[in-house]
């Protein structure tokens, strides 16, 4: 996961999406526009890339509760007793437990195991109850739950009423049970006699007990697994049909230190996600802070990510940490000792994944239930890491050691957590110079790049590497980014002989827990829903094709003028001092200049944020918190003008920001010089409220110093300096071109899938040539996805979704018109095949 600022829990609003796909063709949203006109040319006698059947697939990481409270099916919420506040400030222990009586949490040495820290003990009369997660536990009329506890007594018996209740009253009949003894696990069941989403469930105890691993499954979990998965949530899951399951993430894997869970590290709670952790019995795993602020159980651990994956007939894909930290942390480990135990690690977890039972990790994993290896392939190693030379030496490390026992597992490098700029670039050269198999790219783009970047891959080098797209996503949840998405996916599969793999990011939400938006699949403690690109993903994925079958299109005509707007001044989390800011035309005639000698008056408060005032004749933002805190000045159309600014870092976080071309808060470009935590500088543009970086470098800010900016704009070319330096330039000429089209061939069947993306207010009506003499069936199956592009699934209404119907009229040339703002598969039999009605799109 992309841990940027301006990307996370970023969603683009309905409007500005809606905005952004109509202004394709200048059309206000909703309005009525006329019949585009395109021809698609397929050449079936040709053949395209192979496309391999793992070529979709999900990116798994426990953010946003996608684990504990979400795709793990336990009820209870801090079960053990191991919240923390290294996990986060608000926790204590007893979160999510409401105590009567003499109820206290001890750490000591009378508790079950030494990794499972914390237990519970009660007086006599005494009881918790435990509220789950969203607005409490959820149970259904007639169905069943498995109660589960640890514990012990000094008594002869300890009685233990359980009882599950909301508000109303009961959920169903009291269940009792005796502990006697030292630690003892006891089990009983619970059949639901209502249906209730804000269930309770208490243990009270008749004398002194100590308890832990308070636990309640639903008896119908995902293939009926102990243990197991939330049914609904994996069932969702599976019906894409994915190619391979990438986990366990994402930030929480090489985030904070790489220690053991032991007495030598101090218990470390803070830990990258290390995969021995997560097997074995549950109440002897260890527990760790998530790093997106919550705690984690790892009762979803490794052992279930590979079942999982087998259960859902995905590669599975396991990503391990490379002891450089990503996601903003940016720190290398430099501990050979160390080093050497991880790199050992991951040989340890091909060997749990494949090795014989009579290995010492084969044998753990069929003590666990599962003998047969689970075929494992490829593996990844590290994360989004912004430090790519130091990755890269440790890499090597890890590549080399599984190479040389392993020759036949695909080891899978990345290129840190950008589309572009200087550690993508240099983290590219190192992985080409080493001839590494496949490289992971990740980036999160507003709808408008993604509609500019169709053609991305048209250009990588053939011979390699290969290329993963692990993390992809358009910020938003609405039909309008879907559309953008799905136009871009028409170029990954025209490019299928260098992306192999291909996953949207993140795939889980739990929507009273979020830290990050978009998101595949929505949720609460009873309901789920898939998002509008769940929809376009799952069309995709369940209608890949075997090969590409070349084709062309005609586009959509140009009409992109020059950079035309305002100028503004902005920070983030940031205090800055602007002044003498003036703006020229080309020809050196003024057009505005603001000494702020006369104070203010000059400027508009777009984004009403943050503190502004003239203080010692400059021009101050003081609020060191505030985020986007944009003002603008002058005519939104101006064009080919220099911007001239004083500008000074006072304290903060970062730089500051410098804008051009502004039309509103929502579209604009600045230079954003500091950002990121003054990691690096950048131009943005932001369209319809989605930002996309053009260019960055390195560039840091000192605080107190002057620094002088100039932004030269000419047509849609801009070139910009820093202290009278050229600091970059670029020209923003990429046409978002809203109808694309892929075509591919089922060779079980002979179909011919064409697969066409309009993603406008108008209609695209197009002639479709399949080559003279082409033996097709007249009938086609459609499926089609359309709705206006605001639109957007939630659990009370599902706008997008798909619509089968029948064409009748292919030949080896025809004509369809494709909706407006939609995505349509037709599946055009071969006659040849004597099969004339098989085959709609799978959905």
């Amino acid at each position: 996961m992309a841990h940027r600022r301006g990307s996370l829990a970023l969603a683009v609003g309905p409007l500005t999406t809606a905005a952004l796909l109509a202004g394709t063709l200048g059309a206000e949203p909703g309005a009525a526009a006329e019949p585009a006109d395109y021809t698609i040319d397929v050449d079936t006698t040709r053949t395209g890339p192979k496309i391999d059947d793992s070529m979709y697939g999900v990116f798994y990481e426990d953010i946003n509760r996608a684990a504990d409270g979400g795709l793990y099916a336990e009820l209870v919420q801090n079960r053990s007793f191991e919240y923390d506040p290294a996990d986060n400030r608000s926790y204590t222990p007893l979160t999510s437990w409401d105590t009567k009586g003499a109820a206290k949490v001890v750490n000591d040495g009378g508790r079950l195991n030494e990794r499972n820290r914390n237990y519970l003990t009660l007086a006599a009369g005494s009881s918790v109850t435990n509220s789950g997660y969203n607005t409490g536990i959820a149970v259904r009329k007639g169905k069943r739950y498995d109660f589960s506890v640890w514990a012990r007594t000094d008594r002869t018996g300890a009685p233990l009423t359980l009882t599950l209740h909301d508000a109303s009253g009961p959920l169903a009949a009291a269940r009792r049970i005796t502990a006697r003894g030292g630690w003892s696990q006891y089990k009983a069941s619970f059949t639901a006699t209502r249906t209730s989403a804000a269930g309770r469930l208490t243990v009270a105890s008749a004398a002194p007990a100590a308890l832990d691993m308070i636990s309640l499954f639903p008896r119908d979990t995902y293939q009926g697994r102990e243990n197991g998965l939330r049914k609904d949530l994996a069932e969702k899951i599976a019906a894409l049909k994915p190619g391979f399951l990438r986990f366990p993430g994402g930030c929480l894997v090489n985030t904070g230190s790489h220690e053991a869970y032991d007495e030598k590290s101090g218990w470390q709670r803070q830990r990258s996600y290390q995969w021995k952790d997560t097997i074995g019995p549950v109440e002897q795993r260890a527990t760790n802070a998530n790093f997106w602020g919550y705690n984690q159980s790892y009762g979803l651990g490794y052992y279930e990510y590979f079942q999982f994956a087998e259960d859902t007939g995905a590669m599975p894909l396991p990503v391990v940490p490379a002891l450089v930290t990503g996601c903003g942390q940016n720190k290398a480990t430099d501990d050979p000792a160390l080093l050497k135990r991880h790199v050992q690690d991951t040989l340890d977890l091909i060997e749990f994944a494949n090795g014989p039972v009579s290995s010492e990790w084969g044998k753990k994993r069929a003590r666990m239930g599962h003998p047969a290896p689970f075929g494992l392939t490829h593996l990844e190693v590290g994360n989004e890491e912004n430090l790519p030379e130091e990755f890269f030496a440790r890499f090597k490390e890890f590549r080399a050691a599984i190479e040389a026992e392993h020759p036949e597992i695909t080891v899978i490098s990345n290129s840190g957590p950008d589309d572009s700029g200087p550690v993508f670039d240099k983290a590219w050269q190192l992985n080409r110079d080493a001839n590494v198999a496949m490289v992971d790219e990740h980036y999160y783009n507003s709808p408008q790049w993604f509609l500019e970047n169709n053609d991305r891959y048209d250009s990588y080098d053939r011979r390699g590497p290969e290329v993963f797209l692990g993390e992809y996503a358009s910020q938003g949840n609405t039909f309008g980014n879907a559309l953008s998405e799905a136009a871009f996916m028409t170029g990954l599969e025209r490019n299928a002989d260098v992306v192999k793999l291909a996953s949207y990011a993140p795939l889980l939400a739990n929507e009273d827990y979020v830290q990050w938006k978009p998101n595949m699949i929505w949720y609460d403690n009873d309901q789920s829903w898939g998002s509008a690109n769940y929809e376009t993903q799952k069309l995709f994925m369940r209608n890949t094709g075997d090969e590409v079958v070349p084709s062309k299109s005609t586009g959509t005509p140009a009409t992109s003028g020059p950079i035309t707007g305002a100028v503004g001044l902005s920070t983030w989390a940031t205090s800055a001092a602007y002044d003498d800011v003036s703006v020229t035309d080309a020809d050196g005639r003024p057009l505005f200049s603001d000494d702020f000698s006369a104070g203010d008056a000059k400027w508009s408060r777009a984004a009403g944020k943050g503190e502004w005032a003239v203080e010692d004749g400059a021009y101050v933002q003081s609020d060191e918190t505030a985020e986007n805190t944009l003002v603008t000045a002058g005519d939104k159309g101006w064009q080919d003008y220099d911007l001239k600014v004083r500008a000074t870092k006072k304290s903060g976080k970062e730089g500051f920001m410098v804008a051009f071309g502004v039309k509103d808060t929502g579209n604009h470009y600045w230079w954003n010089l500091g950002g990121w935590n003054n990691t690096q500088s950048a131009v943005e543009k932001t369209t319809g409220g989605a930002k996309q970086t053009v260019i960055q470098d390195s560039t840091r800010i000192e605080a107190g110093r002057a620094y002088d900016l100039r932004v030269e704009v000419r047509g849609r070319q801009v070139t910009l300096y820093l202290d009278g330096e050229k600091w970059g330039s670029f020209t923003d000429d990429r046409t978002a071109e809203p109808f694309r089209q892929v075509v591919t061939r089922d060779k079980a069947t002979g179909d011919l899938i064409v697969k066409v993306v309009n993603a406008q207010a108008a209609p695209a009506r197009t002639k479709v040539g399949l080559g003279r003499g082409a033996k097709v069936a007249p009938k086609a199956r459609v499926t089609t996805l359309t709705a206006d592009p605001a639109a957007e699934n939630t659990k009370d209404n599902a706008p997008v979704k798909p619509v089968d119907s029948v064409f009748t009229g292919v030949g080896d040339s025809f004509s369809y018109t494709f909706p407006a703002h939609s995505v349509t598969f037709l599946r055009i039999t071969s006659s040849a095949s004597g099969n004339t009605t098989h085959g709609k799109a799978d959905r």
